[in-house]
């Protein structure tokens, strides 16, 4: 098996998971056996392995879910990186946007800051086109 089959394989195994794992009734089932768990508490005489049972298994199961998610995560923000790079690119809007979810933390700052002020000088012509227009019609 390639290396691409098997990455194809994981994702579509990982998009499930996360399906199933993010469903309301997924929930329920977890809450229900943590309560048969609890209950059998008294059977087992709360030992040290009935402990382990719960233990162990949230465990693993935490384990394998950090991977299975942040795989699905990581899909999904690539996809939606592509998606907003592709408006950016048949858009009015700066090419140079494209990508720069790969600046670094210092980078992306300074961009965010600069178009701050771009924002604020926008948002500023736009109040005085407003006050402008609310004169015109006052005179009227």
């Amino acid at each position: 098996m390639s290396e691409h089959e098997a990455s194809k394989i994981f994702s579509k195994f990982s998009t499930v998971i996360s399906e199933v794992s993010g469903k309301p009734a997924t929930f329920v089932a977890a809450v229900f056996l943590v309560v048969v768990w609890a209950a059998s508490g008294p059977l087992f005489g709360f030992s040290e392995n009935w402990q382990l049972v719960i233990n162990t298994g949230t465990t693993i199961i935490t384990f394998l879910m950090v991977f299975v998610l942040q795989n699905s995560q990581n899909r999904d923000g690539k996809a939606l990186q592509a998606k907003l790079d592709e408006l950016i690119l048949t858009s009015q809007a700066q090419n140079k946007f494209v990508g720069i979810e790969k600046l670094d933390e210092q980078e992306l700052r300074e961009l965010s800051r600069t178009l701050s002020e771009r924002a604020e000088c926008v948002e500023d012509k736009a109040t005085d086109k407003a006050q402008e227009r609310k004169l015109d019609q006052t005179q009227l």
